[in-house]
């Protein structure tokens, strides 16, 4: 098992990747100018609004919004998660993609996870063994209408009614024991007490994206609880990252497009055997936001298909308000609910494949569901109950990132209350503020706020034009400011000063699972006047760097002063207070 890519090979490869030349032999680009056109692969137009920058090595459409670097192309494009499309680009270069290893205790190089997946593996060879000489367990499959093709598919099997079965066959020794402790494949009471944690039940192997046995989920067959038991966290298992069904549907459908969130690992199977054979199973919590973007880029539909229960309901809007932040034009999410006491299981066994089909091709439309269960939970007959609509609808849609969708969503709602879109855009929270009048001081740090022009510019030069953090020193002091975005500035800045020469999309990559990635992608494509030439971009930025040390420093000086007032200065606060004083 391969282990982290270092980042400085990343740096290189982006470095030596044009993003025109990746992005024109999947889609044939015109040059316009300085730049690069096509109509947006991620959405319908007619007229092209997907521009590829050369020298910023970016892509974004206007229509759609969606944006990034050619790591980024790759991921949206083809489907892949980030190390398949490092390796995708790689070996476009010729290139073999490195791995950082770590030394064992012996000092010798060695892969710490990889023993532990060839002991889960093994785990499901004997389960599955176990399945083809238990009657018991073959009769319960069949009753539940499984053959043994899909069986065998999804690699079922059967943990035997053993305190011992994997403790016997693959703890021989020390070394061993201690993997089937670490994997949670055997529970540890004390130094001499231990047992399997699976016993008596139907093993369903949750596979990762490569199908490599990474955990387990047991149904019992006889009465008893749980009903469902589930591999624990582990090195090499997070529940919140992976999804049941997942390997074996990408596996099974050659042109994925749309996939059938369920909550049973038995809805997946009987779903594929009935023809069904896109679902997936979140692992016994609601669905993440990390699954939801992990699906996201593979399909553009999602259908959530709960029961429809008051638990199936609260496991339905939990999955809305993961999937609002990660929904971009072209891809929708849709919700199903089906009749009281019916799982997809029963239902696809009592309608047949057609009927269940029909059901999820009718799947309420995400839009929908919010203001449906938004307006059985208010009285929107009166003002007071219209006013409460919209109090509790604007900060949802304020989690959907700015597309077409999102202001779609908030003529909805201008609809539903009645008034004007442009009055609810105007209190939108997060709207961009540029133009508006100044808000009173905060000192509260928030990464994410970039209200300043200066703090705007100076961030979008250094991502645009990394040689200008040349041009002027940012202090250390920005650091630790408590004024909104210094910090990510001085961060930024540190990078590139760190990696002379480094290119703007290997900037951003260094932020790509950050909180700020959004709000760099925008300031990469910001247009900073007066840096058409290479030195007005030094002057831009130093003068930037300028306005935002006065900027903090009257904001010190002021609460120096206010705790002077209060007299609680210290000597080394006073002498502080003295300078600013004298400037």
């Amino acid at each position: 098992m391969a282990g982290r890519i270092p980042q400085s090979f990343i740096d290189e490869l982006i470095a030596r990747s044009d993003i025109v030349e990746i992005i024109n032999a999947r889609l044939p680009l015109k040059k316009k100018g300085r730049e690069y056109t096509a109509c947006c692969p991620f959405h319908n137009e007619k007229t092209p609004s997907f521009t590829v920058s050369e020298t910023k090595q970016f892509y974004h459409c206007f229509g759609c919004g969606a944006h990034g670097s050619v790591i980024g192309f790759l991921m949206d494009y083809e489907h892949l998660d980030f190390v398949d499309a490092v390796e995708t680009l790689a070996a476009e270069y010729h290139l073999e993609v490195p791995h950082e290893q770590r030394l064992n205790r012996v000092g010798s190089i060695k892969d710490q996870k990889q023993p532990l997946f060839e002991l889960l593996e093994q785990a499901s060879r004997l389960y599955q063994q176990q399945l083809r000489q238990s009657n018991k367990a073959i009769d319960y499959l069949k009753q539940r209408g499984l053959s043994g093709e899909i069986a065998k598919r999804y690699r079922l099997g059967y943990a035997p009614d053993s305190w011992s079965f994997l403790l016997d066959k693959l703890g021989d020794n020390p070394g061993n024991i201690k993997q089937l402790k670490t994997t949670g494949m055997v529970v540890e009471k004390s130094a001499t007490k231990r047992y399997d944690r699976f016993r008596d039940r139907i093993m369903f192997p949750i596979l990762d994206r490569r199908g490599h046995t990474i955990a387990f989920g047991g149904r019992i067959i006889d009465s008893g609880e749980p009903k469902y038991l589930n591999s624990p966290e582990t090195p090499i298992f997070h529940k919140g990252d992976e999804l049941y069904g997942f390997f074996e549907a990408r596996r099974a459908v050659r042109n994925l497009k749309r996939i059938v969130v369920v909550e049973g690992y038995m809805d997946v199977v009987a779903l594929a055997q009935s023809g069904i054979e896109y679902a997936v199973a979140s692992l016994g919590t609601a669905t993440t936001r990390e699954q939801i973007q992990r699906l996201f880029r593979s399909v553009s539909e999602l259908i959530f298909c709960y029961d429809g229960d008051a638990a199936g309901h609260q496991a339905a809007w939990r999955a809305l308000e993961n999937a609002l932040p990660v929904l971009r034009d072209g891809l929708e999410a849709r919700f199903l609910f089906l009749p009281d006491g019916e799982d997809p299981d029963s239902l696809v066994r009592k309608e047949g494949s057609e009927a269940f089909a029909t059901r999820l091709n009718n799947a309420l439309p995400l839009s929908e569901y919010l203001f449906d269960k938004l307006k059985t939970e208010i009285d929107t007959n009166s003002v007071d109950g219209k006013a409460r609509l919209a109090n509790a609808a604007k900060p949802l849609l304020a989690k959907i990132p700015a597309s077409v969708f999102s202001d779609l969503m908030y003529e909805r709602l201008a609809q539903l209350v009645g008034i004007s879109a442009s009055k609810l855009n105007d209190e939108q929270p997060g709207a961009d503020t540029q133009d508006a009048p100044r808000p009173k001081a905060t000192f509260i740090p928030d990464k994410r706020q970039i209200r300043q022009n200066a703090l705007r510019d100076a961030i979008a030069l250094l991502l645009q034009y990394p040689a200008v953090a040349e041009a002027r020193e940012i202090p250390d002091f920005f650091a630790t400011s408590s004024l909104p975005g210094y910090a990510l500035l001085y961060e930024l800045y540190q990078t590139v000063k760190k990696n002379p020469g480094i290119p703007p999309a290997a900037v951003m990559e260094r932020w790509r699972d950050q909180e700020e990635f959004e709000i760099l992608e925008k300031l990469l494509l910001r247009n900073v006047y007066g840096t058409e030439e290479r030195s007005g971009q030094a002057k831009v930025f130093s003068d930037a760097v300028q306005r935002l040390i006065e900027k903090h420093q009257r904001a010190r000086f002021e609460i120096l002063e206010h705790k002077l007032e209060r007299g609680g200065l210290s000597e080394s606060e006073l002498e502080e207070y003295k300078s600013l004083l004298s400037r």
